[in-house]
């Protein structure tokens, strides 16, 4: 491998990276438009297994804020981040599929929205698909598969 294949392989990652973490930090700040920008045209989210729905960015993007609305204060931390690019048949590098961890934890918030524990935590791992577009990077499906969830001991809306 020449450096400047390396080079490119290192900017990739780099921009997929902050790909998969742009996702976090609009679902974090609920960031509607700025996830629904995340992807490309035809892309398409998964979050089934963590009691929603699966579809266009834009339909996913309804259904999650109109759900998270009962938790102000919420945390996505993705982490264990696996990155491959070009693993689909004939391609030349310009998908990567990303597979990564996450906890998040998510509450009302106290009186000012912040110093409360969190109401409910869960916990999983992602599957990114991302392709390289004129525009950069940007997810082509997401599929959530959320393997644990610790709820409160009182009842509040999922």
């Amino acid at each position: 491998m020449t450096q400047r294949v390396e080079l490119a392989t290192v900017r990739d990652r780099l921009a997929v990276d902050a790909l998969v973490t742009e996702y976090a930090v609009a679902l974090d700040d609920g960031d509607w438009e700025g996830f629904r920008g995340l992807f490309a045209p035809g892309g398409r989210a998964d979050h089934r297994s963590a009691g929603g729905i699966e579809g266009s960015p834009g339909e996913v993007a309804d259904w999650l804020a109109g759900s998270l609305t009962a938790f102000p204060v919420r945390q996505h931390l993705i982490v264990n981040r696996s990155v491959r690019f070009g693993v689909r048949e004939l391609d030349t590098g310009d998908t990567a599929d990303v597979r990564a961890d996450y906890l998040s934890p998510r509450g009302g918030g106290g009186r000012d929205g912040r110093g409360a524990a969190p109401d409910v935590v869960c916990g999983g791992r992602y599957a990114f698909s991302a392709v390289r577009t004129e525009e950069g990077w940007r997810l082509s499906e997401v599929v959530v598969r959320e393997l644990w969830r610790r709820l409160p001991d009182r009842g509040l809306p999922m």
